[in-house]
């Protein structure tokens, strides 16, 4: 079957969902998604992106042969209690892939949540950025019996790469992945914030430049914009937690990533979007802003 003859649901549409799905139509799928009780945001991202609106989850899960849950991570296991109901109504079996940021303990908990339909269920873990933002490839790693609905997905800007049989081996290297990446993040403004309440930013910052220029290069790209996604990230940091728990590992490191996150989410940077967010904003406008939230946090 081609391309055109396949027609993929990505639910939902923000970011990175909007970004899948912009690739998927590029490579010649029509892409669909449900509107119905989205944001205004999240529909705009879809409508730019060329994915189409079909309303309803029903309408959706009727025509998808393959639906991409791309939900934040505190919702995916709702999203999976909800599309199983509409399944379940609709008599319809599409291939189920939770491309969340959960852990593997979670995705199991949705797999069974969509067992009972009969639906074929796939554990995707997304890493990297959304298709045609940098230039890389977008990975999509992928695991479970019934994978190879999405193993033989055919989209230049997505490499797919096969992890196996097992649900929960895709989710755990996401974890794994995103707990360097954005735990990193974390760490350098946690460092910033401390370094400030303490007094000693400024000095910090030259030697910095002397002897961790590319830690600081980071920190000037990345902190500034944490806002956008601080809200989405701070439950990733929960899930993360749990998986390093659940093998004997601290999970110390990422419950404070994830009060970092909880904290910049309560600054006015959290009403941006990636696609509203200045193009440039200092690292310093961005400390004085975040060390306000935590003066805010300490009186209340």
């Amino acid at each position: 079957m081609s391309n055109a003859g396949m027609t993929i649901a990505v639910v939902g549409t923000g970011d990175m969902g909007s970004a899948v799905g912009a690739a998927l139509v590029r490579a010649g799928y029509r892409v669909v998604t449900a509107g119905q009780g989205r944001s205004a945001a999240s529909r705009g991202l879809a409508e730019n992106a060329g994915i189409e609106d079909l309303g309803s989850l029903a309408a959706v899960v009727r025509a998808a042969a393959v639906v991409l849950s791309i939900v934040p991570p505190s919702a995916a296991r709702a999203f999976a209690t909800q599309i199983a109901r509409v399944i379940n109504e609709t008599g319809a079996r599409p291939t189920f892939a939770d491309c969340n940021a959960v852990a593997p303990a979670t995705v199991r908990e949705v797999a069974a949540i969509i067992a009972p339909t009969g639906a074929p269920f796939v554990d995707v873990g997304i890493v990297g950025r959304g298709p045609g933002v940098g230039g890389e490839r977008t990975r999509f790693y992928v695991s479970g019996t019934e994978r190879r609905a999405v193993l033989e997905l055919k989209v230049p800007e997505i490499e797919l790469i096969d992890l196996g049989p097992e649900v929960g081996t895709a989710s755990a290297l996401k974890m794994a992945y995103s707990s360097l990446n954005k735990g990193t993040d974390a760490l350098l403004t946690a460092m910033l914030l401390a370094a400030e309440r303490l007094g000693v930013r400024a000095p910090l910052m030259r030697e910095l430049a002397g002897s961790q220029a590319e830690a600081l290069a980071r920190m000037r790209v990345r902190v500034p914009f944490l806002g956008a996604t601080a809200a989405r990230y701070a439950p990733e940091m929960a899930e993360i937690a749990a998986t390093y728990e659940s093998v004997g590992v601290t999970p110390a490191f990422h419950r404070g990533a994830e009060w970092l996150y909880q904290l910049v989410a309560t600054t006015p940077f959290a009403a941006e979007t990636r696609a509203t967010q200045p193009r440039e904003r200092s690292l310093d406008a961005a400390v004085a802003v975040y060390v306000n939230a935590l003066d805010r946090a300490a009186q209340g």
